[in-house]
C-alpha cells in the first residue's frame, strides 16, 4: 500500500513539474531572483562564504522542489542546519501563486556553473566503487533523475556535497516523514561508514562530466 502511494505520488509530483515549468514567467523570476543573489551571486555559482551552493542551470523541477521544502519545514527546520535555517526565511518570501516557478525557472535557465575540487580531498579511485550506492538514483554520470527526485550532483559544490553528506548522515537532513525523497536520501548516506569515505566518493564525483 505505502509502496502504490508512492508511486501516484510521484505520478502527481510529475504531472504538477510539467504545468509548472509550461507556465514560468522566466522574465519575472529574474525580478524575484534579485533577492537571492545576496548569497547565490548574481550568475548563480554560490558562495561558500555564505555556505550558498552553485545552483546555476540546476534543474527546474529539483529547484522547486527544494524551495517547497523550505517552505513547509521539510529542510531547515533542524537548529543543527544554519544554512538551512538562513533559506527558509528567503524561500518563505515567495508568497504569490507561480513565485518558485518563476524563480525556479529563471535559476534553471542560467548558464551552469563548473566548479572545480577544491576543498575536498579524496580518493577517487575508492570513490568510484563508493558511488555504486548512489548509481542507481543519480546515474552513471551524476546526471540526477526526476523520477527518482534525485538531483544532479556533476556540477556541485564539492563542499556543498560533503556538508549535505554529513547532514544526512547525522539526520539533520531527510527525518521529516513528510520528506520522501530524503528519507530515501538518509540511510545511503549513512552506508558511507565515515568522513574519509564521504571524501572519497566526492573525489570521485568531481570527476565526472559537468553536463
Amino acid at each position: 500500500m505505502v509502496y502504490k502511494k508512492l508511486i501516484i505520488s510521484r505520478a502527481i509530483f510529475l504531472s504538477f513539474l510539467t504545468s509548472a515549468a509550461m507556465a514560468a514567467d522566466v522574465g519575472r523570476g529574474e525580478e524575484l531572483y534579485e533577492l537571492c543573489a545576496q548569497c547565490h551571486g548574481e550568475t548563480g555559482a554560490g558562495n561558500q562564504a555564505f555556505e550558498a551552493p552553485s545552483i546555476a542551470g540546476l534543474d527546474q523541477w529539483y529547484l522547486e522542489a527544494q524551495l517547497e521544502k523550505f517552505q513547509l519545514g521539510l529542510r531547515g527546520a533542524h537548529p543543527e542546519d544554519l544554512p538551512g535555517m538562513r533559506m527558509r526565511p528567503m524561500a518563505t518570501t515567495l508568497i504569490h501563486e507561480g513565485d518558485v516557478a518563476d524563480v525556479a525557472a529563471f535559476v534553471a535557465s542560467l548558464p551552469p556553473a563548473s566548479p572545480e575540487a577544491v576543498n575536498v580531498e579524496g580518493n577517487a579511485s575508492k570513490g568510484r566503487i563508493l558511488y555504486m550506492i548512489c548509481m542507481s538514483c543519480h546515474g552513471p554520470q551524476g546526471a540526477g533523475d526526476l523520477k527518482q527526485h534525485a538531483p544532479p550532483l556533476a556540477r556541485a559544490n564539492d563542499w556543498y556535497l560533503l556538508a549535505q553528506l554529513r547532514k544526512f548522515k547525522a539526520g539533520i537532513r531527510g527525518s521529516d516523514p513528510r520528506d520522501a525523497s530524503g528519507l530515501l536520501m538518509q540511510p545511503q548516506a549513512k552506508n558511507l561508514p565515515n568522513e574519509q569515505a564521504m571524501k572519497d566518493v566526492i573525489a570521485y564525483i568531481m570527476t565526472m562530466p559537468k553536463q
